[in-house]
């Protein structure tokens, strides 16, 4: 039998044989292309095996950071490994610092948002929202349009993962056994978030990935705004036909919003100026704006913390009956802790983040990305190219092939640029595993909005997909 030294051995020669730089160089520039040495293949391999179990998440349960994580290390070592060889270690080093440099940036921005996001719930401004519109009585099909509606023009300001958590929360109160009604809410829920989330520089991470890299300016983004609305609202009337009339049961439930909830909004879209103002105005990257934003929050967290005591004792004393026991139970919570919200935010989206980055990155730099460039940019017309990047993001997650047509850096018009954010961002929503949005309510609504469910509506989505294609291309032709 082997033992554990003898199979060590084994590995380390294959190793030494399969990656030997004697064998295999061929370059002496700053960057060697290795698409057709054995490290390029084993790096698709092992990228591959990730993102498959990436794709089955929801079958295995294991979350989609760890696989792209080792996926990144070992893709990392191994140009390491290669470079060092070489001689050109620095070379390797600077390009993994650059990738980690362009990561940095957005897990801070989007670290600050999810802070605000958390800090609003947590002062139950979205359960609020959620009471109100299930004691109004409304009608099915209006509570169809209105947490479609909600869904597009939150997105924009807010991630669409929590804005469609939140409409599906609506809907799954108000459907009650209506599995009918739900399943559609649904599918309006993520075509909406996500068409949303096309059209501002903070609704979607591609969207925020194109303006930080500067190849749209903040202001260009809005021209997509009827693109957007054309991709909702064609699926959105088809499937409203199909909602009953009939009045929808509240359950009588009450939401009283916490003390600062509103401020907090307030202290929201002003982070979100810094952000844009320090971009714009002083050419600082977003990321600037955003933290000195969650300092803003920090502050307003101290004094909510400083004066909760003093607030609910001169509340109480003014009060009385069921008002009064409100605040008394309010006064006994614990206070308000900033540090608290950070702590819940999504980790394992942002490592996940971190892993295709450095993944993507890693690809790109041995010349993985070169090569599809070439492929799609230059053999075909730019339009076809980010028409088929949008589909592309039905079945591959949207970050990654964002991150690799923005590694790539085409030559293209600000139209095209425009064009591929919107294809990328809407083209999830052909199937419910495209787009964060669609995965999460497939948990949240287990058994009833479904893989196959969301599938037998694609093509109706499709038209709304390609109905807001042709409409950027006449809308914004001054744009090509």
């Amino acid at each position: 039998m082997f033992n554990s030294l003898k199979i060590f051995n084994i590995i380390s020669a294959i190793f030494i044989v399969f990656f030997s730089p004697s064998l295999f160089a061929n370059g002496t520039g700053d960057i060697i292309d290795l698409t057709s040495h054995g490290i390029g293949y084993a790096a698709l391999l092992f990228f591959g095996i990730a993102y498959c179990l990436v794709m089955l998440e929801d079958v295995t349960h294991l979350r989609k950071s760890k696989p792209v994580l080792i996926a990144a290390g070992i893709i990392w070592g191994m140009i390491g490994y290669y470079y060092s060889q070489h001689g050109m270690s620095h070379e390797s080093e600077a390009a993994f610092r650059h990738n980690l440099l362009e990561y940095a940036e957005l897990f801070f921005f989007l670290l600050v948002a999810m802070t605000y996001i958390n800090s609003m719930e947590e002062r139950q401004l979205f359960d609020a929202l959620r009471a109100w519109m299930v004691n109004k009585g409304f009608t099915l099909r209006l509570i169809f349009w209105l947490t479609g509606l909600l869904a597009f023009f939150i997105s924009p300001v807010a991630d669409n993962l929590t804005t469609a958590l939140l409409m599906c929360a609506i809907v799954m109160k108000v459907g009650g056994d209506n599995k009918k009604f739900i399943t559609l809410a649904c599918i309006n829920i993520v075509v909406a978030a996500n068409a949303g989330g096309a059209f501002s520089p903070f609704g979607d991470i591609t969207t925020l990935m194109v303006w930080q890299k500067g190849m749209v300016q903040f202001g260009t983004f809005f021209a997509l705004f009827i693109p957007a609305a054309v991709n909702f609202l064609v699926p959105a009337i088809i499937i409203s036909f199909f909602i009953s009339n009939e009045a929808a049961k509240g359950d009588g439930e009450v939401v009283h919003m916490k003390r600062g909830a509103r401020r907090i909004v307030a202290l929201f879209l002003t982070t979100i100026f810094f952000a844009v103002m320090g971009h714009s105005v002083l050419g600082m990257p977003p990321v600037l704006g955003m933290m000195t934003g969650l300092g803003l929050l920090q502050f307003f967290a101290f004094f909510l913390r400083k004066t909760q005591k003093s607030y609910y004792q001169t509340a109480l004393a003014k009060t009385e009956g069921e008002q009064h026991q409100r605040l008394s139970l309010l006064s006994k919570e614990t206070p308000f802790d900033i540090f608290n919200k950070v702590a819940k935010a999504e980790w394992d989206t942002l490592f996940f983040f971190y892993g295709v980055v450095l993944c993507v990155g890693g690809l790109g730099f041995m010349g993985y990305l070169s090569m599809v460039s070439e492929a799609m940019y230059t053999n075909w017309d730019p339009t076809y190219a980010n028409v088929t990047v949008g589909v592309l993001s039905a079945v591959v997650d949207n970050i990654p092939v964002m991150f690799a047509v923005l590694s790539m850096h085409p030559d293209m018009s600000i139209g095209q640029w425009l064009l591929v954010t919107l294809t990328a961002g809407v083209g999830g929503s052909l199937f419910s595993i495209g787009s964060a949005a669609g995965v999460a309510l497939m948990g949240q609504a287990r058994g009833i909005y479904t893989f196959g469910a969301h599938l037998k509506w694609t093509p109706v989505i499709a038209l709304g997909y390609i109905a807001s294609i042709f409409a950027h291309l006449w809308i914004n032709a001054s744009y090509f």
